[in-house]
């Protein structure tokens, strides 16, 4: 194959026509049958040298191992994604793809998002999250990884919450990162998009060590003076860790929150342990307008959950998000990465998610409160047919 073939194949793909599953149906939400990036959206000129006199065999030189996990806003017009890009050496990056429908020909631009090398000890940065803020900036908040040089173990690493700003994804400026001061480690950190009493709102993922949330019991907020030096002295705790929930080993913060007229609504990760090993799920809950840190609405169970070829990838039976837009008609676009392989989307508007997220009945917690509940659901839908 010559580069010119590689390319007809890339713009082949780029044009396909994305559809709604009709074979899935909830009333929540539609979900669509192609991912909206995968590592065959990656341009041929970023993995494979087009000179046949440096590379005969046109073989890829610096390959994509996969594109997942994805910051998301609209910029000029645009669905626009941040995505996270992992080369073949496991280092992860950003990079920016934009579309005009949201749910079908994205296309990268042409370099990956190089970001101002500031930490000397940093050796990898993922999971953007992309928030338009008040102030007029757009900040993306994102894990900072570094080798843990207190142990010998080579796996051990330690996580922190990176901060960048920007008006448009093309210049970054690198603010010192998050330091959370009764956190020692901080993952899946989100910035609100408004000011709290003045104050720059995190919702933050408190940590003990690198993988174990430990004493860390569920999405924290804080709140800080200074942006261009975010320190937390104190993190409230919003949506709670459960025993025996979607959320039981740990849950953190996903899209940045959607303002509603009933509340803030946010859609997170939940973890699980199985036989199988960890299970992620995304699910739903709603905070106050006026304090972003109290719950005050929170459906039982998943919202999404891995289905067929999702459950398959280099990290299996997982669905993330990190990146949800609400645009201005209404429609509202979860972005959702499948098994750390690929990015899909799916769709739903501010009505029917607010409906779901205020309606839908909270988890009871017990396996005979969870059999009451449902018989009084199928009681309640008996009398309704019958007398209808």
């Amino acid at each position: 194959m010559n580069y010119q073939d590689l390319n007809i194949r890339y713009e082949a793909l780029i044009r396909q026509k994305n559809a709604v599953n009709p074979r899935f149906y909830n009333g929540i939400y539609q979900r669509w049958v192609r991912p909206v990036l995968t590592r065959e959206h990656i341009p041929p000129f970023w993995m494979y040298d087009p000179n046949p006199d440096t590379n005969p065999y046109m073989m890829q030189r610096l390959g994509v191992n996969a594109v997942f996990n994805s910051g998301a806003l609209m910029l000029n017009g645009k669905f626009t994604l941040v995505a996270r890009v992992e080369g073949m050496d496991r280092k992860s990056f950003f990079a920016v793809a934009q579309s005009d429908s949201g749910v079908e020909g994205f296309r990268f631009w042409d370099e990956p998002v190089l970001l101002p090398d500031t930490c000397g000890d940093e050796t990898n940065v993922y999971d953007m999250r992309l928030t338009q803020h008040e102030d007029g900036w757009i900040y993306g908040v994102f894990c900072s990884e570094s080798k843990d040089t207190s142990t010998g173990d080579l796996s051990a690493a330690t996580a922190a919450a990176g901060i960048v700003r920007t008006k448009n994804l093309k210049t970054w400026e690198r603010l010192p990162n998050l330091i959370t001061r009764r956190s020692p480690q901080q993952r899946n950190v989100c910035l609100h998009p408004e000011f709290v009493d003045g104050k720059y709102a995190f919702y933050t993922r408190p940590m003990d060590d690198f993988i174990d949330t430990g004493s860390g019991g569920g999405i924290g907020f804080g709140l800080c003076d200074d942006i261009a030096n975010a320190v937390i002295d104190e993190e409230k705790m919003t949506s709670i860790r459960k025993y025996h929930t979607i959320t039981e080993a740990k849950n953190g913060a996903g899209a940045v929150p959607i303002r509603t007229d009933r509340g803030w609504i946010h859609i997170a990760h939940g973890v699980r342990n199985t036989a199988a090993g960890l299970r992620y799920v995304i699910y739903a809950f709603a905070t106050a307008l006026d304090d972003p840190a109290r719950v005050i609405a929170e459906p039982g169970g998943a919202l999404i959950v891995p289905l067929g070829h999702e459950r398959v990838g280099d990290v299996s039976n997982v669905v993330f998000t990190n990146g949800a837009i609400a645009a201005p008609d209404g429609q509202v676009y979860i972005y959702y990465a499948a098994s750390d392989t690929r990015l899909h989307v799916a769709t739903t508007d501010i009505g029917r998610l607010t409906d779901y997220v205020f309606n839908t009945p909270a988890d009871p917690l017990r396996s005979a409160d969870c059999v009451r509940q449902r018989i009084d659901f199928i009681r309640k839908n008996k009398a309704y047919l019958e007398n209808k």
